[in-house]
């Protein structure tokens, strides 16, 4: 009987999309960018003023003094899944910037077995193909300074591609906005709102392909998947200080409150929407040398006697900034530290003002 596991449960996961929103929707989009903010847990809506800005809060390009670009590779679960960025901005005025970004999230060389056994029963290795499980998303970004002093927005457009081998694949759209805040106490504000428009998935499945592996498992995947999926609006909301001592110390502290409209394990839950917090910190020599901590996703995690446990995970980060280069390195997860292996993050940032 022909068997491929792995593509049995992704169009099983896909089945689940049917039109309706789910909890858990394109959320390779939700994992980060950036070593510095992963290293700081994330907390960085208020703060954060350069080109991975159109990630977190795309107000924050505004911040620009000159072109940037950013990198980043990780690398999850064993290796087995890779996680790529790469982002440009530019201050098109003094009143207004703009950047663009890409994300790659994706597992390849996944065996597809599906025609390893032939008509007559016997095993063909040569059968054997390679495909990949692939996310991407293509932002647009725009900030502008408001007429309020202090005050600037920004917005994002996101397109989006999934594929699954020759499968299925899936296009989406959808909106990001943003706002920053800088009070005359040097307070920050920041609020970002993602998939504001809901992000819709639209998914098309190859049924001849799906018909390879129909009836492999008794009683599953006997039918289409539903294509349609839609992403929930998301809110983070945060407040971040600077202060200098002594002219060549930094400390940069920030509070932030991440909320999605539905119930989870957030360790603040009701029918109406779930609130996480995290927090993060930046302590910086001479603006050479930086030391990064944070702590966040807090969950409450059902135990097998059905007792509820808090947990919460830490995060590290270092990074080193030299003449407009800055190489930056997190020891971050995706979850919580029991969920899956921690991970070593690098990041680099460019400044083209170097080039000047």
């Amino acid at each position: 009987m022909k068997t491929n596991t792995l593509i049995l449960f992704l169009l099983c996961v896909m089945s689940l999309f049917a039109q309706t929103t789910r909890k858990y929707s394109n959320e390779f989009l939700n994992i980060g960018v950036d070593a510095a903010s992963l290293g700081m847990s994330n907390a960085v809506v208020a703060n954060t003023g350069d080109v991975n800005s159109g990630y977190w809060n795309p107000a924050g390009l505004i911040q620009l003094k000159d072109n940037e670009m950013a990198l980043m590779h990780s690398s999850y679960f064993a290796n087995i899944a890779n996680y790529n960025y790469i982002a440009f901005a530019k201050p098109l005025d003094d009143k207004s910037a703009f950047g663009v970004s890409l994300i790659r999230f994706g597992v390849d060389d996944i065996l597809d077995t599906t025609a390893l056994i032939d008509d007559g029963g016997q095993i063909v290795y040569d059968n054997i193909r390679l495909f990949s499980a692939a996310d991407y998303a293509l932002t647009m970004s725009y900030a502008r300074r408001l007429l309020i002093p202090g005050w600037n927005y920004g917005v994002n457009a996101k397109v989006i591609r999934r594929v699954i081998g020759d499968f299925a694949s899936s296009w989406g759209f959808g909106l990001d906005a943003g706002i920053q805040f800088t009070n005359d106490k040097g307070f920050e504000f920041g609020v970002m709102a993602r998939d504001i428009t809901t992000t819709f998935n639209a998914w098309a499945i190859d049924e001849d392909r799906l018909a390879d592996i129909q009836g492999a498992i008794e009683d599953q995947n006997q039918e289409v998947p539903e294509g349609t999926e839609i992403t929930l609006p998301k809110l983070q909301f945060g407040i971040a200080k600077t202060y200098t001592f002594q002219h060549d110390y930094s400390l940069r502290a920030e509070l932030d409150f991440i909320m999605r409209f539905e119930e989870n394990n957030d360790i603040i839950s009701t029918s109406f929407a779930s609130i996480n917090p995290a927090f993060g910190f930046e302590f910086g020599y001479t603006n050479l040398v930086f030391l990064r901590g944070g702590i966040g996703n807090f969950q409450n995690e059902l135990q097998y006697d059905n007792d509820e446990k808090l947990s919460v995970q830490p995060n590290f980060g270092i990074g080193f900034k030299y003449k407009g280069i800055q190489i930056d390195y997190a020891f971050t997860d995706i979850g919580d530290q029991s969920a899956a292996l921690y991970s070593n993050i690098f990041s680099l940032k460019l400044d083209f003002s170097i080039f000047r």
